[in-house]
């Protein structure tokens, strides 16, 4: 499940906002922000107002479940209530992960921002790659990397051409970074260090450039990239 709400995913978040001493009423004042409604005055006791809350919820369009679950934690993060724990938020966030988890759900909650959850090794490899442009000083880099994954994580839509953008300005950012060829693109440095990946690995990469060059820049009509081919 990723472009999509099923029932039982709206109905689990509200009861994960009720584990956390997020009570109906702040449900209901976070939701109908987030739609543009008003709360009904004829609803003052808390099963009426959990009823409006999940008959508000189970109309909204789907990204808006995925909306809900970022202000709950915002909320919760930014102006914790006096009889909630200092952890409150991220106890939020673990319960909505194990959901996603357990449920197959495509999505994870990640200091606060609904991202992209792939394969596990799609997981590994992103958070290797963050984190050793990180330890490396290329922080230009790892930028470019958390910006791919922010695109992949849009909402309706993912933009998969500016991922498939992001993700291939990493690498080449690190290729120049490595051997001071600050002036020639991805292709050119390839042509230039050839020996610099093990074959086919090279010849893949090289591909993989071309490839971006198409579907990430040089865009045409009728041939869009899709979602598992930004994610390779």
């Amino acid at each position: 499940v990723r472009h999509d709400a099923p029932d039982w995913l709206r109905n689990l978040v509200v009861d994960a906002a009720y584990e956390v001493e997020v009570g109906p009423s702040s449900v209901r004042a976070i939701l109908c922000k987030l739609l543009l409604e008003s709360p009904d005055p004829g609803n003052w006791s808390a099963p009426n107002i959990d009823s409006e809350v999940r008959w508000l919820l189970r109309k909204a369009p789907w990204f808006c479940v995925y909306d809900l679950i970022e202000s709950i934690y915002l909320e919760l993060n930014a102006k914790p209530l006096a009889f909630q724990k200092a952890n409150t938020a991220e106890q939020f966030s673990d319960a909505i992960n194990l959901i996603f988890r357990k449920k197959g759900v495509g999505w994870q909650l990640t200091e606060g921002r609904i991202q992209v959850r792939g394969a596990e090794i799609f997981e590994e490899s992103v958070r290797e790659a963050v984190t050793l442009t990180e330890e490396s000083g290329r922080l230009v880099a790892r930028n470019e990397l958390k910006e791919a994954l922010r695109d992949l994580s849009r909402r309706p839509e993912p933009e998969i051409t500016g991922s498939i953008q992001h993700s291939m300005a990493a690498l080449e950012c690190v290729a120049k970074d490595l051997t001071g060829d600050t002036k020639l693109t991805l292709g050119d440095w390839l042509k230039k260090n050839s020996n610099a990946f093990p074959q086919p690995i090279g010849s893949a990469i090289d591909k993989l450039w071309g490839y971006a060059s198409q579907y990430g820049r040089h865009v045409q009509e009728g041939k869009p990239a899709d979602f598992s081919e930004a994610e390779l």
